[in-house]
């Protein structure tokens, strides 16, 4: 079965709002074994919303749109929903009684306006709302189900999960999609394509969906069968050849990100870490605090950011600076040697770059970064260079920098 997502509301598609109901929905769905084909914000526009019904339940077998079902002029998604079925609206009496009496019991009276609420697509069963006043309704048409649930979350997750869940997981048969994430850090999208391609390509069950972002590429793996053991046994037979293909570059298969992964190695190792940052402004520091109990390992960074702060907070050679500049190997390397004496740490880290937009030369370029490991995950540094704006050059930075820690103290071959 498919599904596909309407998030109904104008305030949508301006920066100050995002849809989370639908992230909520498409995992709930997909554990009882509906794949959501499409997820579609609409405006709150009678004729665009209709168009959206309209393609929606033509190509799906659940539709399920969240929001527009308040009492005011702007609030179309029942008139909407009802056009593009062909079926009329009524005024439910039972429904005004008791939105009437949900007012009362706050001591207020209830509007005329909100008797819209009440209007109910001919042959809709009405999902009740114990939270608001915006009823949900459930339609069976020719072997499609339609929908509609409020917007506000703690409205429409209950309804949902006792109301319209049920329903929808009888429907599906008991089948079941379980999808495990390999998150790989500091390779690019297109080198682990190269390796793990050759192997998804001989499975059509699971399938691989392969998705790049800034220093992390991610292999999502779904596989649908009889029920979760099955599913999950089909995901691991895949998840284990990529395994063995990559060589302990997937860095988490439970969700976690990195900082959260080394935070716990360290915490394991009962290991201490000081940080020196030029470039990343103490960004990798701000994201190995990400983690709970992060002061059992992580025990102070400095932001040296000048030359002078290099020479004056972590004793650093001037004439080590002069002869190779800031942005040099070996500039990082005592920066990072620096911070682990000076706090007296086991680890010691030293970031050192150029994040732009402007100080680049043709020798040392915007993005040009250094990176600096050393004492208890070993004593390595790393060149890197990241062609890209200042945000992701430092967000890369400090990505780079986690997986080096990584890989040292799992005893795996440095970047």
């Amino acid at each position: 079965m498919r599904a596909e997502i309407l998030a109904v509301g104008s305030e949508l598609l301006t920066p100050l709002r995002s849809d989370t109901n639908a992230l909520y929905l498409t995992a709930r769905l997909l554990e009882i074994g509906i794949d959501t084909g499409a997820r579609v914000t609409v405006a709150d526009d009678a004729g665009l919303l209709e168009s959206a019904f309209r393609n929606a339940l033509a190509r799906a077998d659940v539709v399920i749109a969240t929001g527009g079902l308040g009492p005011t002029e702007d609030d179309l998604t029942r008139e909407a929903a009802a056009a593009a079925l062909g079926r009329p609206l009524h005024r439910d009496r039972v429904l005004i009684e008791e939105l009437e009496a949900r007012f009362a019991r706050f001591g207020r009276v209830m509007a005329p306006v909100n008797e819209k609420q009440a209007d109910v697509i001919e042959g809709a069963v009405v999902l009740r709302n114990p939270r608001g006043t915006a009823p949900g309704q459930r339609v069976e048409d020719g072997g499609r189900t339609l929908v509609l649930l409020p917007g506000p979350p703690h409205e429409m997750t209950p309804m949902f999960e006792r109301q319209v869940l049920p329903v929808l997981r009888e429907k599906a048969g008991g089948r079941a999609l379980r999808t495990k994430i390999l998150k790989i850090a500091a390779m690019g999208e297109s080198d682990v394509e190269q390796i793990v391609a050759p192997i998804y390509k001989t499975f059509t069950n699971p399938r691989t969906t392969i998705l790049g972002g800034p220093g992390q590429v991610e292999l999502h793996l779904t596989a649908e069968a009889a029920n979760a053991e099955a599913a999950d046994a089909r995901v691991e037979e895949l998840a284990s050849k990529i395994r063995d293909a990559l060589g302990g570059r997937i860095y988490s298969e439970d969700g976690r990100e990195l900082p959260e992964v080394v935070g716990a190695l360290l915490e394991e190792r009962r290991f201490t870490i000081a940080i020196a940052e030029s470039c990343t402004g103490g960004l990798l520091s701000a994201r190995l605090t990400e983690r709970p109990g992060s002061s059992a390992y992580l025990d102070r960074g400095w932001v040296t950011y000048s030359n002078r702060a290099k020479v004056d907070d972590l004793g650093i050679d001037s004439a080590l600076v002069d002869r190779h500049g800031a942005v040099s190997e070996e500039v990082a390397r005592a920066m990072a040697d620096a911070a682990r004496a000076r706090a007296g740490t086991d680890i010691g880290v030293g970031v050192t770059g150029i994040a732009g937009p402007g100080g680049g030369t043709p020798e040392k370029p915007v993005g040009l970064v250094f990176i600096a490991i050393s004492g208890a995950a070993g004593d390595r540094v790393r060149r890197t260079h990241f062609p890209s704006d200042r945000d992701r050059v430092r967000f890369q930075s400090t990505q780079s920098a986690l997986e080096m820690i990584r890989r040292g103290l799992l005893r795996l071959t440095p970047l």
